[in-house]
């Protein structure tokens, strides 16, 4: 049977007694389902897990007992930046999900000329705050011990001109190569991936001019959420751990 695992954003240690509410224990008792002396795996982002046993569950706390740590570590050799433009309510959430799954290390939401979401002060604070439980949740349904860190969001031009790390790729279907060119194997990747309408060709013209290499998936335009996923997977088989 598989044990659920919990993320709590606290330091932890072995035989630590935590008790949690509000969401956290909704989580556990309505979600989950959990009874007293259910055991969990519990991590809180900084590499490894913890046993737990559940000693107390009543309508408004959860009592957990942590035992031995386990200092497992499924994270990739690849560290990949996806730099993804912001796109509309679910597509966001379920690329945000699914590269957290493949394995990206750091996520960097952006706003381009084509992005139609508008996204300011404290509405794009509870929304980065959503991402963040997004990445959380996926980080426990996939074994990951380590969380992406989601930074903040920005304008492209001011990413582009203030970070580029690692071997940096332009995801664009006008490109004539593609991933299988790439002779050396990187180890560290930044991946520039466009919202729903695309970049503009001041945009692809800039990225360029700043040591992006242009690739493209295949014949097909395939959708932003599509793109990411593919790219991520396709770079994990090639030069991670995806077998």
């Amino acid at each position: 049977m598989r044990i659920s695992r919990l993320y709590i954003d606290a330091p932890l240690t072995e035989h630590q007694v935590i008790v949690l509410s509000g969401e956290r224990h909704n989580y556990i008792a309505n979600v989950l389902r959990l009874k007293s002396n259910a055991q969990l795996s519990i991590f809180n982002g900084q590499g490894g897990e913890y046993h737990a046993t559940i000693t107390r569950i009543s309508k408004r706390e959860a009592e957990l007992t942590l035992g031995s740590f386990l200092n497992n570590d499924s994270e990739s050799p690849l560290a990949i930046t996806l730099v993804q433009g912001i796109s509309r309510g679910e597509r966001m959430d379920f690329t945000l999900q699914k590269a957290t799954e493949l394995g990206v290390t750091r996520i960097i939401p952006i706003f381009t000329e084509r992005c139609t979401v508008n996204l300011k002060g404290e509405r794009l604070e509870k929304r980065i705050k959503h991402w963040q439980g997004i990445v959380r949740s996926a980080c426990e349904q996939s074994g990951r011990n380590q969380l992406p860190k989601i930074e903040a969001a920005q304008s492209l031009d001011d990413f582009i001109k203030n970070d580029n790390s690692g071997h940096c790729f332009l995801l664009d279907p006008e490109s004539e190569e593609s991933l299988s060119s790439i002779t050396a194997a990187p180890d560290e990747i930044t991946l520039l991936i466009g919202p729903e309408g695309g970049f503009s060709s001041r945009e692809r013209e800039l990225a360029y001019s700043n040591n992006y290499q242009g690739i493209q998936l295949g014949p097909r335009v395939l959708r932003t959420e599509t793109a990411a996923i593919t790219a991520i997977s396709a770079m994990q088989v090639l030069w991670g751990d995806l077998r």
